[in-house]
């Protein structure tokens, strides 16, 4: 059941940074919830390492979506060359 709940809360994720990220995105819903699970994993390492936060925390969300746009943009700039 984790895994269900981490492609939904992935697509969610990945839904706000596209909404928050400028311009147009052209990805359809599976990579768009990659970009988010994504995000999700980057922002979860970095912030539990570091010592943020603890796994579980609600703020473990707003990361994940800080975590998308960086995975966003790089995939926006790959995809531009």
């Amino acid at each position: 059941m984790g895994i269900v709940w981490t492609i939904i809360v992935g697509f969610l994720v990945g839904l706000l940074a596209r909404a928050v990220m400028p311009g147009r995105q052209g990805m359809g819903i599976i990579a768009t919830t990659l970009v988010g699970v994504g995000g999700a994993l980057l922002a979860g390492y970095v912030g539990q390492h570091l010592g943020y936060y603890k796994l579980g925390e609600p703020v473990g969300f707003i990361a994940s979506v800080f975590g998308a746009l960086v995975v966003l943009f790089v995939w926006k700039k790959l995809l531009n060359r």
